[in-house]
């Protein structure tokens, strides 16, 4: 995706989860982030807007320390301010990249095409993620995210997160879990093994330990840990075939399982 759409995206996206947090008791508890109440997840976007901003806006090199990071997110905001901070750091974060030069040189932490091309994604995914967390909690689902994006999301994940063997999850024996969406080109299988996980987006004539097919945005959702385990499917038979929704499951799900201890980003 062009840096462009990533702030399409960015700006839609924030502006989604402020509306369902304004509609919703901000005490009203996260399913998708167990221990968290509304304000803690705005409050926590709303951070994350401001520490992500920095970088580009300032240039910095390195990544910040506690106390530089605390200087930059400021004060915490009280829960009757909360939607009005987070309107502004959203908008500076969108402001920042949008002006920034497409050279601008900062820290980043995951492979990229440029500095601003990694924020620009990186930002829109986590506000994505963390807006269908906002509905979650509001009880009433928002609009599902363009298949394109989606795609975009479950590479970053798959192939920048869990590529660069961040994931905890390992097996005796390899094992393979091939995710492939219905509504759109490429797939990814991933190779569970006593190592690092593997991740490869060739196709491969042999099957997969475990097939994930359906629309990109339910694997999206289901990858970064959002749908339950009842809305993924499973079953306790090896091999049968589970379908939830518009996601379906070949094979062993017990992957699915160890995908949720240990690969997937919290």
């Amino acid at each position: 995706m062009e840096i462009s759409a990533h702030l399409d995206a960015l700006r839609r996206e924030g502006a989604l989860l402020a509306e369902a947090a304004a509609r919703t008791d901000l005490t009203a508890p996260v399913p998708t982030c167990p221990d968290w109440q509304l304000a803690d997840l705005v409050r926590h976007t709303g951070q994350v807007h401001r520490w992500a901003a920095a970088y580009p806006a300032k240039g910095l090199r390195a990544v910040l320390d506690a106390t530089d990071r605390q200087a930059v997110i400021g004060p915490d905001p009280s829960d009757a301010a909360l939607l009005d901070w987070f309107r502004e750091g959203h908008e500076a974060l969108v402001t920042t990249l949008s002006a920034a030069p497409t050279d601008v040189e900062c820290w980043t932490f995951l492979p990229a095409p440029s500095p601003l091309a990694f924020w620009a994604r990186r930002q829109a995914h986590e506000t994505a993620v963390h807006r269908f967390d906002a509905d979650a909690a509001a009880g009433t689902p928002g609009p599902a995210v363009d298949p394109a994006f989606a795609l975009d999301g479950i590479d970053e994940l798959l192939v920048g997160f869990l590529g660069l063997g961040r994931a905890k999850a390992h097996t005796d024996d390899p094992r393979t879990l091939l995710v492939r969406p219905t509504d759109g080109p490429g797939s990814w299988r991933l190779t569970f093994s006593p190592g690092p996980l593997a991740v490869s987006t060739e196709e491969a004539p042999e099957p997969a330990d475990l097939t994930v097919t359906g629309p990109a945005r339910e694997l999206y959702l289901l990858l970064w840990n959002r749908l339950t385990t009842a809305q993924a499917g499973r079953t306790g038979q090896g091999g049968a075939v589970e379908r939830a929704g518009q996601v379906e499951l070949v094979g062993d799900h017990a992957l699915l399982d160890l995908w949720r201890e240990g690969a997937a980003i919290r």
